[in-house]
């Protein structure tokens, strides 16, 4: 669209008007002004003053921006009704409807030159993309969203930063993640911007790649900090994601019991909001959290509702994931066919660039189905392809877990030297979690820390397992 207020542009506006509406040119100016001063605004000749423009709106009946503009009348509240309708959409799982809505809201703002909406649409095809798995996309969209908010404060573009973070998360940028996240905390912290709602968005999306990596300890105080500020939180939805997110720290301190409370406190504001999604997300954790307890049967009652209800609403890459958890269950349960079919079938749809933490959990399952096979060549082949994906992503807790595995097999087959090799390996992945693979910890916010029953306990160095994606939600 050119200039708002382009003599040419308001000239057509003001005849097709004019036409609509039967007028002449000299009814449309009497009694204030001329025929032949409305044809020369109707020539686009000359830019009519706002007194001028306001006389012209009443005799056509519009609004004086509509016609300085272009607007339609009441352009602000169809576009927030439209806006609210995609986020709805999105709420309730249908990725490609609510894709579809955000796109005619970006375009119809776009259109119009609506600054203040377009944000909102861009995060809200962001979080579309994530859900979709086009990794790729949701960075654009998300980068986008925080270019246009650049002179805004920072709690405003906190939900680009962690979309961003998420992304990065997804293709196995571990670090990166990291990154992003920590600095916007520092910059929050550090400048007096004490907004509970985008720390606590923040600190939740940080737990996911601070487990992944290995820094139990830094993921505990990230969930204790975040418990810290639910109460003051004005988003519901932030707090259960938060819930989601804290369980996961609560599965690798082996605190079953608590990580399927604070799960169940998640899913119940989760129904309350009718966000389906982000309950199908609830769902695959408390599956992860069974299989952990050794309840299989459950786990996988879990594992399949969340995989059904991800499965219909098109999220791609986190079905993906949950299949990783079901095969693992189906192993343990005795159905190894069942599990080798489910982890090749995925694996030309996740990998490298694409889901790198939970490929190589594949990878590893398939590892340990040939070993079960006495099969310790392919077993050896999977657990190196396995290695090469998370030494990639940099996710340190599995990496050692994985040489464990390893050394084993190298050691049973009569290659022992190899196998210290591989054990000491594992054994640099292990010194010092949360201290030695990133830099100092964010700055904690200026609140009380100390956190109510069944929260983030104590930090933990305990073995660190593959666990469910805590992010997209």
């Amino acid at each position: 669209m050119t200039s708002e207020q382009d003599p040419a542009d308001i000239g057509r506006r003001v005849r097709q008007l004019r036409r609509e509406r039967h007028l002449t040119q000299r009814m449309l100016a009497e009694p204030a002004y001329t025929a032949a001063y409305v044809s020369t605004v109707e020539a686009g000749r000359v830019h009519p003053s706002e007194a001028a423009l306001r006389h012209l709106a009443e005799r056509l009946g519009v609004t004086f921006d509509e016609l300085a503009t272009g607007r339609p009348a009441h352009l602000a509240t169809e576009l927030g009704i439209a806006l609210a309708d995609a986020q709805s959409a999105l709420a309730d799982g249908d990725t490609a409807e609510a894709a579809r809505r955000f796109t005619a809201v970006r375009d119809r703002a776009d259109h119009y030159g609506v600054e203040s909406v377009r944000p909102a649409a861009l995060l809200g095809l962001g979080d579309c993309a994530l859900e979709a798995g086009r990794l790729d996309d949701a960075r654009e969209h998300f980068e986008q969203a925080e270019r246009l908010l650049a002179d805004e404060p920072l709690p405003r573009r906190a939900a680009a930063i962690r979309g961003r973070a998420v992304a990065h998360l997804l293709a196995g940028e571990l670090r990166y993640a990291c990154y992003l996240l920590e600095t916007a905390i520092d910059r929050l912290n550090a400048g007096g911007l004490h907004d509970p709602d985008a720390l606590l968005l923040l600190y939740s999306a940080a737990i996911g790649p601070y487990m992944d990596m290995g820094a139990h300890a830094r993921a505990a105080q990230a969930a204790e900090l975040a418990l810290a500020l639910a109460p003051d939180a004005t988003d519901p939805a932030l707090v259960a994601g938060l819930h989601r997110s804290v369980a996961r720290t609560l599965i690798a301190d082996g605190r079953a019991a608590e990580a399927d409370a604070s799960l169940a406190k998640a899913q119940l504001l989760y129904q309350r909001l009718r966000l389906t999604s982000d309950l199908a997300k609830c769902h695959w954790m408390r599956g992860y959290v069974h299989a952990q307890a050794g309840d299989l049967a459950r786990a996988e009652d879990e594992l399949r509702t969340a995989r059904a209800m991800l499965a219909s609403r098109q999220a791609e890459l986190f079905t993906h994931q949950v299949d990783v958890e079901l095969a693992d269950v189906l192993r343990r349960r005795g159905r190894h066919a069942q599990a080798d079919d489910l982890l090749r079938s995925l694996l030309d749809r996740i990998g490298p660039d694409r889901g790198t933490v939970h490929a190589a959990g594949a990878h590893r399952l398939l590892g340990l189905i040939a070993e079960d096979r006495d099969d310790p060549g392919t077993a050896e082949r999977h657990y190196v392809d396995a290695l090469a994906l998370l030494e990639r992503a940099g996710a340190a807790g599995d990496l050692a877990d994985l040489c464990r595995l390893l050394g084993d097999l190298l050691r049973r087959t009569g290659r022992v030297e190899r196998a210290l090799d591989v054990y000491r390996t594992g054994l640099g992945h292990r010194a010092a979690p949360g201290t030695t693979t990133l830099g100092p910890a964010p700055a904690a916010p200026p609140i009380p820390t100390t956190a109510g029953p069944a929260t983030a306990g104590p930090t933990t160095t305990g073995p660190a397992t593959t666990g469910p994606a805590t992010t997209g939600g």
